[in-house]
């Protein structure tokens, strides 16, 4: 069957009434997630997964993956005019965007914002519907001992890149590893890490850890730093499109940004925030004019946000293609699909045809939806902005105790929920990220099974590892990663002690 005739299938799943109100309420929904500083699209997915658990596998992950791209569209609003991210990839956008609300220029900010959302949403979507099936067929080939090497690889490479300390992620990886073998071991079938606790023998439950670590301790981080009142810039945004002068400047940088955004959403901890800052320093390097980024150039917002919108659809071909989630939103986003049973894998499209098609058309619909809500519900947006956060936390709260209870309808539940809020907290506080712990949970029970599976293969023989290139490929890249973090945490060290 051709992509066509999928397509079709794809859009007669999705322009059902349902699932076209899922698609509608989660890409307002992150728009709106977007525009508030200081919540998400992390913390908001893993407050709706909860909710999602009573709705079809499509409805929900067209729901949780319209507020992650949504989420991108918005948080360019909060960046233009009140030089705050409303979401960690906009932080560039705050450099020259702001300036451009100080100098008049709020509405061609926020509108080339928008239009380069979805020209890089749109060509994401269109690369990951074209390279995601030849991709999952040469997956078909790999072995237990490459998944096990590519999971590897991956999970050092988000501590890498997503961890200010690498030592710091690497425990934190570690422990989300041991919290994924919490429970009833698959194979011997005896309980492990249970300590007498009935409730733990099914394992950690995905949506109160992750409903704490990042629903509950934001809050609380919140509340600690968004104390002052923010300060709109613009009361009104008039102008809204681009003039031509603006699409001259913005073209290319839009272009770039829609090309390296796809690209960098692949790699395993790049995502959506090394794509916008990369974005900003290669549009500063090409610029005639480089000293006029920081003073409001047009080009440092086109293309940072093109780029973190173009790294959503790239960031869904490693989950389609090999079952392995490249940030903490793919993370997530697993986590459901496997509670509705459908696990992504390298045949999971030839499994789910109709569930993959419809996800593919419901991003490309809710790519329109995005840009024909953002520019009208700017104003709207303004007004939001100045409420209080006394006022939406403790909406925040009741939701997550709600969400929490109704997984399961057990009190315990919500206490593990307060348990890994306060834990997400402090760990925060400290300086220890929560997604090498997240991505290893998930990936914690796939990992153990595939090498389980190697080491029965192999007989237990270590060297069967340098048969199979490609995980010898993998295993070498990693132990390189891991070389290269633990050595600039010794030099770091040897100077503390020589000074």
């Amino acid at each position: 069957m051709d992509i066509f005739s999928n397509m079709i299938i794809g859009f007669k799943q999705v322009l059902e009434l349902s699932n076209l109100f899922y698609c509608f309420a989660g890409v307002l929904l992150g728009t709106l997630i977007g525009v508030l500083p200081g919540i998400g699209p992390v913390a908001t997915i893993s407050l709706l997964l909860p909710m999602t658990m009573h709705t079809s596998p499509l409805a929900s992950i067209i729901m949780l993956a319209g507020v992650y791209y949504g989420a991108m569209y918005g948080g360019s609003t909060t960046s233009i005019l009140v030089n705050m991210p409303g979401e960690a990839a906009s932080v560039v956008t705050c450099l020259d965007g702001y300036q451009m609300a100080r100098n008049g220029k709020a509405g061609p900010a926020l509108g080339i914002s928008a239009f380069g959302s979805f020209i890089g949403g749109t060509f994401s979507i269109l690369m990951l519907m074209l390279l995601v099936i030849p991709l999952s067929k040469v997956a078909i080939l790999l072995g237990p001992l490459e998944y096990v090497a590519i999971m590897l690889t991956g999970m050092v490479m988000v501590t890498y890149l997503s961890s200010k300390s690498f030592l710091k992620g690497l425990i934190m990886g570690v422990f989300g590893l041991l919290l994924g073998c919490v429970g009833t071991d698959t194979i011997s079938g005896k309980d492990r890490f249970v300590y007498g606790l009935l409730f733990l023998s099914e394992g950690v439950d995905i949506a109160p850890m992750v409903m704490g670590l990042f629903g509950i301790s934001e809050i609380l981080v919140n509340i600690e730093e968004l104390q002052g009142k923010r300060t709109v810039f613009e009361k009104r945004v008039k102008n809204l499109l681009p003039n031509l002068q603006d699409w001259k400047k913005s073209i290319l940088p839009i272009s770039r940004g829609s090309i390296l955004g796809f690209f960098l959403g692949l790699m395993p901890g790049g995502g959506t925030i090394l794509a916008s800052f990369i974005s900003y320093v290669m549009e500063k390097k090409f610029s005639k004019h480089p000293e006029e980024f920081g003073k409001g150039a047009i080009e440092g917002v086109a293309g940072p946000e093109t780029a973190n919108n173009a790294a959503v659809g790239g960031a869904f071909i490693p989950l389609f293609a090999l079952g392995i989630p490249s940030n903490i939103v793919m993370a997530i986003l697993m986590s459901s699909f496997i509670i509705h049973g459908v696990a992504p894998s390298p045949g999971f499209i030839a499994k789910n045809p109709g569930l993959f098609w419809g996800i593919i058309c419901s991003m490309y619909l809710g790519n329109i939806m995005l840009l024909i809500l953002n520019l009208p519900l700017i104003n709207i947006w303004i007004k939001i902005l100045k409420m209080p956060y006394k006022i939406l936390f403790p909406l925040i709260l009741l939701f997550c105790l709600i969400g929490a209870y109704s997984i399961n309808y057990r009190t315990v539940d919500i206490l593990l929920m307060i348990l890994f809020g306060l834990a997400g907290y402090l760990l925060r506080k400290f300086h220890y990220e929560l997604t090498p712990l997240v991505m290893a949970f998930v990936l914690g029970p796939i990992f153990e099974t595939s090498l389980r599976q190697a080491m029965i293969i192999s007989n237990h023989n270590i060297n069967f590892i340098f048969t199979r290139p490609i995980a010898l490929t993998c295993f070498s890249f990693t132990l390189v990663l891991i070389s290269f973090g633990l050595w600039g945490r010794l030099r770091k060290l040897r100077e503390k002690i020589v000074e």
